[in-house]
């Protein structure tokens, strides 16, 4: 497990402590199942115990880790129902956005105008960094959601697409169709554009259907390997 020490002094130690743990549970320096001690991550962040603890608790109670008393913690390991759940709430929450959005005017959201800027754009200046990509994506749902104007849903929203970026950004790291994931976007956001709630709203589920399968096409992948 490589990880990078944490330099003293930067910060308050847990809740730095916490994002590089949930950075190294994103890019999968740490795996899910895996098994570690408090003792093993000071070590390699080079902190004490407590703030390790602290951030570990919190990490728990975003559903990031599991707690194991007396032997430990764990990486939450991969579960296809658990980010199906997600997925299908993630939709609820989308399909009122986009029906709030499609009587709204346009003109004066700035979120709207920002993703016409990324998402209508010519095949020869699609970005290319899949990474990225995979981290656009999730925003453009998340964009749409914060321009429907209502801060609770948003936050709400932002959390579950951050719980879901986990098997996302795995299959980035295997495979990422650029085109596939521009079409989808730029149909949905036309369709929002011209206030045809119904038509994004289908377009929206079959972007949803079609990640669910890829999710599950990486789980499956990743435990007929192990």
């Amino acid at each position: 497990m490589s990880i990078t020490p944490i330099k003293s002094g930067t910060g308050n130690l847990a809740n730095v402590i916490y994002q590089q743990i949930k950075d190294d549970i994103f890019s999968f320096k740490l795996k899910p199942g895996q098994r570690f001690t408090e003792t093993d991550l000071s070590e390699k962040y080079e902190v004490s115990r407590t703030p390790t603890r602290q951030a570990l608790y919190r990490l728990e109670q975003e559903g990031y880790v599991n707690v194991h008393f007396r032997s430990g913690w764990e990486i939450k390991p991969l579960d296809f129902t658990f980010y199906q759940e997600l997925f299908d709430l993630r939709m609820i929450l989308e399909k009122e956005a986009v029906k709030r959005l499609c009587v709204m005017d346009h003109e004066q959201s700035e979120e709207l105008q920002n993703l016409k800027r990324l998402w209508l754009v010519d095949e020869q200046d699609y970005n290319q960094n899949t990474k990225a990509l995979v981290l656009q994506s999730e925003d453009f749902h998340c964009a749409l959601v914060r321009a429907a104007g209502n801060r609770q849903i948003a936050k709400i929203h932002h959390e579950i697409s951050e719980k879901i970026r986990i098997v996302l950004s795995l299959g980035a790291m295997r495979e990422f169709d650029i085109q596939h994931a521009y079409q989808d976007h730029a149909a949905i956001l036309r369709c929002i554009l011209a206030r045809d709630a119904d038509g994004a709203i289908h377009l929206a589920e079959h972007h949803v259907l079609h990640s669910i399968e890829d999710v599950k096409k990486i789980i499956h992948k990743i435990f007929s390997t192990v």
